[in-house]
């Protein structure tokens, strides 16, 4: 007989960035911090790795249990990374 867990899975804290200024974001739904300086910063959010790129960029504010990060600094580039990307164009999706 095989295992069966039965604790619900964590429920998904909403996700959400606020860019002002392009000087001043403030992102929810944040999980964990993977690492930072002051050129980048990594974290996993509820709605996968999110990459904040830029210069002079400080933690301004981390709240981990209510999930809410805020960066200072010059951002430059947020960028989402896919764990799983898909080549190929619309065919590869298609038939693959």
């Amino acid at each position: 007989m095989a295992y069966e867990d039965k604790r619900a899975p964590a429920p998904s804290k909403p996700h959400s960035l606020s860019l002002s200024e392009r000087s001043k974001l403030t992102v929810t739904g944040v999980d964990e911090v993977l690492r930072f300086d002051e050129t980048e910063v990594e974290m996993r959010t509820s709605r996968g790795d999110l990459i904040v790129r830029g210069a002079d960029l400080h933690v301004g504010r981390l709240a981990i249990d209510t999930g809410e990060l805020a960066i200072d600094g010059a951002v430059s580039e947020i960028l989402y990374a896919d764990e799983s990307v898909q080549g190929g164009g619309f065919f590869a999706r298609l038939f693959g």
